[in-house]
């Protein structure tokens, strides 16, 4: 058995040490993905927090070690929706400053204007695709969608961005 599904053992037993290391390897996807789809560090961080306490208490159902990632990741997805049905008025713009900006980096003001017109299933989709690195599969299951409607919503939100930043000749 490897570390990490010793960890996940441990957790489920109420090792919070254990907890801490699981934690430690999905932190950076977790917040840089509700941050990509809420648009907000302190939304983004909330989504988080709810989603480490949800995943704490109910570590005790996640039957198989290998899946934890995306365990987890279905919880901050399903927080991530709840957070955006709750707004009342467009999101704030991300600001250059934001944590986002530092360690991903729009390659221009066009991709940002772009992404900012993207509904929010679709930029959680997106996010979790490139941000996230997550295949169809996985994002299937994450976020209770079929994995052919992943890839074929994934194909019109790439096209639709082409489309908006390929220049008219």
């Amino acid at each position: 058995m490897n570390d990490f599904s010793n960890d996940v053992d441990l957790a489920r037993q109420g090792n919070t040490e254990a907890f801490a290391r699981l934690y430690s390897t999905v932190y950076e996807d977790l917040y840089h993905i509700a941050l990509y789809s809420l648009r907000s560090s302190h939304d983004a961080a909330d989504a988080v927090s709810d989603t480490v306490l949800d995943a704490f208490c109910s570590i005790k159902k996640l039957r198989s070690p290998d899946r934890f990632k995306s365990w987890i990741m279905s919880i901050l997805a399903a927080k991530i929706k709840r957070k955006q049905r709750s707004y009342f008025e467009p999101a704030d713009e991300l600001s250059d400053d934001s944590p986002l900006s530092e360690s991903f980096s729009f390659e221009s003001v066009e991709l940002r204007e772009a992404v900012d017109k993207l509904d929010n299933e679709s930029r959680l989709l997106l996010s979790m695709s490139v941000l996230g690195g997550y295949t169809s599969d996985e994002i299937s299951e994450m976020c209770g969608i079929r994995s052919g409607t992943v890839r074929s919503k994934l194909s019109r939100i790439k096209q639709r961005l082409r489309l908006e930043l390929t220049p008219e000749i």
